[in-house]
């Protein structure tokens, strides 16, 4: 699966839970189709102590959400928008269906 979103992205959720939020991309996993937004999609996890210096207890973290409930924010016009290519120079990029500022 060919993911749009990159890492250091801001994107908006479309769906679920935490609609209408921003945040930045922490990282993607494209065999999956999901990506990791920053303080989005919170979870709890129960962490057991593995050394004995360690403390254990219930932290929150992140989760993989599916890639197709974001969309890229340009930062030119701060609308969320799909993501069009251009191919300049031998060069393809990435830019606002919106106003056509590079992403």
């Amino acid at each position: 699966m060919v993911l749009k979103v990159k890492k250091g992205d801001t994107v908006r959720v479309l769906s679920g839970k935490d609609r209408g939020k921003e945040g930045k991309v922490m990282g993607t996993l494209p065999k999956e189709g999901k990506v990791v937004v920053e303080g989005l999609n919170m979870v709890t996890c129960h962490v057991k102590p593995r050394r004995q210096d360690e403390t254990g207890g219930i932290i929150s973290r992140e989760a993989a959400m599916p890639a197709c409930k974001v969309q890229v924010v340009c930062p030119k016009c701060g609308k969320a928008t799909r993501v069009a290519y251009k191919i300049e120079d031998n060069k393809k990029f990435r830019v606002c269906k919106h106003c056509g500022a590079a992403l």
